[in-house]
């Protein structure tokens, strides 16, 4: 690999990462891939096949699993509805926040909120919060099993 090529990756690595962590922060904001693209100079098309190759997964993937990991914080205190949690986070349809927290945790929301609110009251936020990530549907199965 040449220099410029091995700088042109680099540089290419740094946008990547702000994207991700633009996404960590902003991701109860109306993010979309083009955006996200434009803030650091790159097509989205091109933005979405390095993210991939870099992360494993599309920037939209990666947004809604955020989302999802906000949402399950706030199902767990008990206080907010499913709407008002999927409205807090980001998305703009409850279908879709309903559909992809089923993908990620493997039951739905509202069978979460009632679920977790009694199993992790009284542990710290901080232990509760690795305990429960969600996981890729195909990764439940495996997890579940390893529970029994």
């Amino acid at each position: 690999m040449t220099t410029s090529t091995e700088a042109q990756n680099l540089r290419d690595l740094a946008r990547l990462r702000r994207v991700r962590d633009r996404i960590d922060r902003e991701y109860a904001q109306p993010l979309d891939v083009e955006a996200l693209a434009r803030g650091v100079h790159m097509s989205a098309g091109h933005l979405s096949r390095q993210f991939r190759a870099a992360y494993g997964e599309s920037p939209y993937s990666y947004l809604m699993t955020r989302r999802i990991e906000r949402a399950m914080a706030l199902l767990r205190r008990g206080d907010l509805s499913v709407t008002d949690v999927c409205f807090t986070v980001g998305c703009a349809s409850l279908g879709t926040f309903t559909t992809r927290f089923t993908e990620l945790v493997g039951m739905s929301p509202g069978v979460y909120k009632r679920k977790e609110a009694q199993a992790t009251a009284g542990i710290p936020s901080c232990v509760a919060k690795q305990v429960t990530r969600p996981v890729r549907n195909r990764e439940v199965s495996a997890r579940d099993a390893d529970l029994d």
